[in-house]
């Protein structure tokens, strides 16, 4: 794991646990520590190693996403607008409309995408404007799960090189990702025949 930078107490916890130490990793990742892009290089590095054992590692990261981020969203329930945006900032308007009009997509859209797009601050906006629990763990499951399953099965098919694109091309590969997807919305709202909002 050359390539993945954490603090030495976690190195080690993540080379003794594998896939129950990426688990603490995006853990913490989507809750009160941020180590932008490890969980995602872990996922890679682990599934090159152990390819059989892809879904496991892809799963864990997934699990570990979301309990990290139910913290995250109850507190954020708990501490009300004035804690989301002491924490947002800037965006936090943005994020409080674009919520209040796609629940669902609030938390699928940025589970999805890499760093370096912002993550938490929807958390956080999903807690504090109240989108529904049910709703808000099925985004991220399908969210966190779909991305890094396709990373594991990258590494996979490609191994090291699929690591050495994605951390040196990652503001690419991030802007891909979204473009991708605003696509796919602006379609389905076309379809729907209901006019996207920008």
């Amino acid at each position: 794991m050359n390539q993945v930078k954490l603090p030495h107490w976690l190195q080690k916890i993540v080379t003794v646990m594998g896939g129950g130490g990426i688990f603490l990793v995006a853990f913490f990742d989507s809750s009160v520590l941020s180590f932008p892009f490890v969980t995602d290089a872990l996922v890679i590095e682990l599934s090159i190693q152990r390819p059989a054992r892809m879904p496991y590692y892809c799963g864990m990261a997934a699990v570990g996403s979301l309990a990290g981020c139910i913290w995250l969203y109850f507190l954020a329930k708990k501490g009300g607008e004035v804690f989301f945006q002491r924490r947002a900032g800037k965006s936090a308007q943005r994020a409080k409309l674009w919520v209040q009009s796609n629940a669902f997509l609030s938390t699928f859209i940025p589970s999805i995408l890499p760093p370096p797009f912002p993550f938490k601050v929807f958390v956080l906006a999903d807690g504090v404007f109240q989108v529904p629990l049910r709703s808000f763990v099925l985004a991220l499951l399908i969210g966190r799960g779909l991305r890094y399953f396709v990373e594991g099965l990258l590494a996979v098919r490609y191994g090291e090189r699929i690591l050495r694109f994605v951390m040196s091309h990652e503001i690419g590969v991030a802007v891909s990702v979204f473009a991708a997807l605003a696509l796919l919305y602006a379609a389905s709202r076309w379809i729907s025949g209901k006019p996207s909002h920008s």
